[in-house]
C-alpha cells in the first residue's frame, strides 16, 4: 500500500511541464502515461474501435435520401429542335424491419469488441509501465556501476603510483608494477563499457518517458507480493487484462457467427417516398400532344411499400461465411488457452526471478562485507611482506564484483516484482489509487459516440499527443550522487 500511496501523492496536481525531467519513479510513470506514443496511440485505436458501435447501429436506423434532375429533350440530335424540358425532385426513405438478426448481432459484436479493446488498453498500460520501471532501474543500476568503476580506477591509479614508488626504492619488482598497470588498463576499459551501457539505458529511458533522466531517486517499496507461485497464478487468472481481452474477443466472434447465419434468413424492409415533376410549361412538346390537351404541367407522386426477400440459393456463399466465422471463433477460443498459458508462465517466472534476486541480494551483501574485510587484511599483510601486489589487486576486484552484483540484484528484484504485479493485473494506472481527471477513462468516449446518429458530427482534426525526443545526447559520465533502490 505504501507504493500506491506514494504514487497517488505524486500524481495529484502534476502537469506535463512539472515532470519535464522526471527524477522519481512516480513522475516517470505520470509522464509516460501522458505522452508515451504507445499509450496515446493505443487510446486513439480504442476510440476508432468505439466507432464500430454507431456504424453497426446505423443499419438499425432509417435511411433518407433526396434526388433532383433536370432534363432537356431534343428531336433527333439537333439542339435547335426543342422537345421540352422537365425538373424532377424527390425524397425517399427506407427502414429495415427485419434483417434475420444481422443488425442486432452486429451491434452486440461491436459492443463486445469495445470491451475487449478496453482490456487491451489496460494491458498495454501495464506492459509499458513495466518497461518504464525496468528502464528506470537500469539507469540507477548502470549509474551505480559507472561510479563503482570510476572509484576503482582512482584506487588502481593510487596503487600504481604506490607500486612505482616502492619499485624506485627496491621494495617491489618490475613485475609488480606491470601487474598494477595491467589491472588499471583493464579497469579503464570496464569503465568505458559501463559508460556505454549507461548511455544506452538513458536513451531507452528517454524513448519510454519522453525526457532524459536526471539524478533518479530510489523507487518506493513494492506492495506485498504473494508468498507462493500458486497464489500469484490465481490472482493473475482473475485479474490479467490480456486474458479478459481474449474472453471478450471470443464472445464477439460468437456474435459474428450469428451475423453470418442471418444471410440465409428472410428480410423485410419498409420504404416510402415523394417526388414532384414539373415540365416547365413544355408538357405538350414532351408528349407531342396539342396544346391545351394537358391541363396539368406538373404533379406530385408518393408511395409507401413493403419489400420482403427470401434467399433461395446464393451459390453456397452464406454457408462458407458461417464456416469461416466458426473457424475464427475456434481460433479465438484457442487464443484464450494460449493467453492463459502465457499468463501462468509470466506469473511463475516473475515470482521465481523475484525470489532469486532477493536471495542474491542477501548473498551479495554478505560477500561485500567479507570482501571488504579480506581487502583490509590483504593490504595490511602486503605492508609486512606476506602478501604480494597481485593479492591486493585480486581482493580489490573481488570487492568490486560483489558490489556490482548487489546493485544488479537490487535492480532485478524490483523489476521482477513489478513484472509479477503486471502479470497479476495490478500494474495499470488505475492500480495507483487515482481517481478523476488524472486517469484516461476509455468508456467516456464510448458513451459519447455510442448513440450518435448525425452524419455531420465529426471530431476536431487530430493532433499529436506524444512528445518528441529530438535533442542532444546526454553525457554518460555520472554528474551527481548515485542512489540505491530499496530492497
Amino acid at each position: 500500500m505504501r507504493f500506491l500511496l506514494l504514487c497517488s501523492a505524486a500524481l495529484t496536481g502534476i502537469t506535463i511541464a512539472d515532470v519535464a525531467a522526471a527524477d522519481t519513479l512516480q513522475e516517470a510513470l505520470i509522464q509516460t502515461y501522458k505522452v508515451n506514443p504507445t499509450l496515446t496511440g493505443a487510446r486513439a485505436r480504442q476510440r476508432a474501435l468505439d466507432e464500430n458501435v454507431p456504424i453497426a447501429k446505423a443499419d438499425a436506423r432509417p435511411a433518407v435520401g433526396a434526388d433532383a434532375s433536370f432534363t432537356q429533350n431534343y428531336r433527333g440530335v439537333s439542339p435547335f429542335r426543342n422537345r421540352g424540358r422537365s425538373v424532377t425532385g424527390g425524397v425517399s426513405g427506407s427502414y429495415s424491419l427485419y434483417a434475420g438478426g444481422r443488425v442486432a448481432n452486429s451491434i452486440r459484436a461491436a459492443d463486445t469488441r469495445v470491451l475487449a479493446g478496453q482490456a487491451d488498453l489496460y494491458a498495454t498500460e501495464g506492459s509499458v509501465f513495466t518497461e518504464v520501471v525496468a528502464a528506470y532501474m537500469d539507469v540507477i543500476r548502470d549509474t551505480s556501476i559507472v561510479e563503482l568503476n570510476q572509484n576503482q580506477v582512482k584506487v588502481l591509479e593510487t596503487n600504481l603510483q604506490a607500486s612505482r614508488d616502492r619499485f624506485e626504492v627496491g621494495d617491489l619488482t618490475r613485475t609488480d608494477v606491470a601487474q598494477s598497470e595491467a589491472r588499471l588498463s583493464d579497469a579503464r576499459s570496464r569503465l568505458t563499457v559501463a559508460e556505454g551501457n549507461l548511455t544506452a539505458s538513458r536513451e531507452n529511458y528517454r524513448r519510454l518517458v519522453g525526457s532524459m533522466p536526471g539524478t533518479l531517486e530510489p523507487p518506493p517499496p513494492l506492495p506485498p507480493l504473494p508468498d507462493n507461485p500458486d497464489r500469484a497464478v490465481q490472482i493473475a487468472l482473475d485479474n490479467n487484462a490480456n486474458l479478459e481481452a481474449s474472453y471478450q474477443s471470443a464472445k464477439a466472434a460468437g456474435f459474428d457467427v450469428r451475423v453470418a447465419r442471418a444471410a440465409r434468413r428472410p428480410t423485410l424492409d419498409a420504404s416510402s417516398g415523394i417526388s414532384h415533376t414539373d415540365y416547365l410549361g413544355t408538357l405538350d412538346k414532351v408528349t407531342g400532344s396539342a396544346a391545351g390537351l394537358n391541363p396539368k404541367d406538373s404533379w406530385t407522386d408518393s408511395y409507401v411499400g413493403l419489400t420482403a426477400r427470401l434467399p433461395l440459393y446464393q451459390g453456397g456463399a452464406p454457408a462458407a461465411r458461417v464456416r469461416q466465422a466458426q473457424a475464427l471463433e475456434s481460433e479465438a477460443l484457442e487464443r484464450i488457452v494460449e493467453i492463459e498459458r502465457l499468463v501462468i508462465s509470466d506469473a511463475r517466472s516473475a515470482f521465481a526471478s523475484y525470489q532469486a534476486a532477493v536471495e542474491t541480494i542477501e548473498s551479495a551483501e554478505q560477500a561485500i562485507s567479507a570482501n571488504r574485510l579480506a581487502l583490509e587484511g590483504t593490504r595490511a599483510e602486503n605492508t609486512v611482506g606476506t602478501r604480494n601486489v597481485l593479492d591486493v589487486l585480486n581482493a580489490e576486484q573481488e570487492l568490486l564484483n560483489s558490489e556490482v552484483l548487489l546493485v544488479t540484484a537490487r535492480r532485478d528484484a524490483y523489476v521482477a516484482g513489478f513484472a509479477l504485479l503486471n502479470a497479476m493485473g495490478q500494474a495499470e494506472m488505475r492500480d495507483l489509487n487515482l481517481e478523476g481527471g488524472a486517469l484516461y477513462d476509455p468508456s467516456t468516449n464510448y458513451k459519447r459516440v455510442r448513440n450518435k446518429a448525425w452524419d455531420w458530427s465529426d471530431d476536431p482534426a487530430p493532433v499529436t499527443q506524444a512528445t518528441r525526443t529530438v535533442d542532444p545526447a546526454m553525457d554518460p559520465r555520472v554528474q551527481g550522487p548515485v542512489t540505491q533502490p530499496s530492497n
